[in-house]
């Protein structure tokens, strides 16, 4: 029978004290659990539409949210996100070297979950496409990876689309962390923020489902490339691919400057006195919300 002093000693050796390597773990994780739980639009569409649709799919990738920020929140901050991440860069309050490890961690792990699920559909994909790996057409099962937009959209109506969709996440995301304004209770952050994800992707997710997310579509994009529908998942769409890769970056950093501007510059002299998105992180830092890496990053 194993003796709990050697339970102590094991724990003790596989512990990591550097906290870059515990946060990139925790990282890891959490985007495997929520890519998991978004690509359950596999399983909606290999049984037609009996075992799930797009709101189900959307509900979970929500709930998923939501998860994950209880997994990874208090050690990573549950960034899951690049475009998350580059306007608290811009802000000065996170490295840019830690933004570009994590925004590798992401892409990889977004990468190993897309194969994960496809082991675990293997024989519905088989089943439901007869062996046919395609990209378009009635059968195609590429959209259940990563996100093609809708026959009738444009490469410019899909850039404003991914734009406008981060932007409404990155001043939502603000105003729940914004002590200053109304807040959140602490501990609820997460509940909020799957909420927030809920109402944005039912609301504006028609076009091409909303990735919001560059590693999160880009990740299954290259995973579907050499897992047998090759190439065209970079040409489809008049090469769509680079739309839910730049646009988030670009709305994330639009939305953040937005808040800014428009709400936490203009709150009353007698508050503290410090940055709201500052403010937002000090909370977040202490209740395990997605923003408590910038903080931590800053002691490294």
């Amino acid at each position: 029978m194993v003796s709990i002093q050697s339970l102590v000693e094991s724990k003790d050796r596989l512990r990591i004290c550097r906290l870059l390597a515990r946060q990139c773990l925790a990282e890891f994780l959490a985007v495997f659990v929520l890519m998991l739980l978004i690509q359950s639009l596999a399983q909606a569409v290999t049984s037609v539409g009996t075992k799930g649709n797009f709101s189900t799919v959307f509900l979970a990738g929500s709930l998923g949210v939501m998860l994950v920020i209880y997994v990874s929140g208090d050690v990573s901050g549950a960034h899951l996100n690049p475009a998350f991440s580059l306007p608290v860069c811009l802000w000065g309050r996170l490295p840019w070297a830690t933004f570009l490890i994590y925004s590798l961690v992401q892409l990889l792990c977004a990468s190993c979950a897309s194969g994960v699920t496809y082991a675990l559909y293997y024989d519905a994909l088989q089943n439901y496409t007869g062996g046919s790996l395609t990209v378009t057409g009635p059968k195609e099962m590429a959209s259940s990876f990563a996100t093609y937009p809708a026959p009738y959209l444009s490469l410019s109506n899909g850039f404003l689309d991914q734009v406008l969709g981060t932007w409404m996440l990155m001043v939502g995301i603000l105003a729940i962390l914004n002590t200053r304004n109304k807040g959140v209770p602490a501990g609820l952050e997460p509940v909020v923020l799957g909420l927030l994800i809920l109402a944005i992707t039912l609301s504006m997710g028609a076009n091409c489902g909303l990735p919001i997310n560059p590693a999160q579509d880009l990740g299954p994009r290259l995973f579907t490339c050499i897992a047998g529908w090759g190439p065209e998942v970079f040409s489809a769409g008049n090469s769509w691919w680079w739309v839910p890769v730049v646009g988030p970056l670009v709305g994330a950093t639009l939305g953040t400057a937005t808040y800014q501007l428009l709400v936490a510059q203009h709150h009353p002299e007698d508050s503290e006195p410090c940055q709201d998105l500052e403010c937002a992180q000090q909370e977040a830092s202490d209740s395990g919300s997605p923003a408590a890496t910038q903080l931590q990053e800053s002691k490294l």
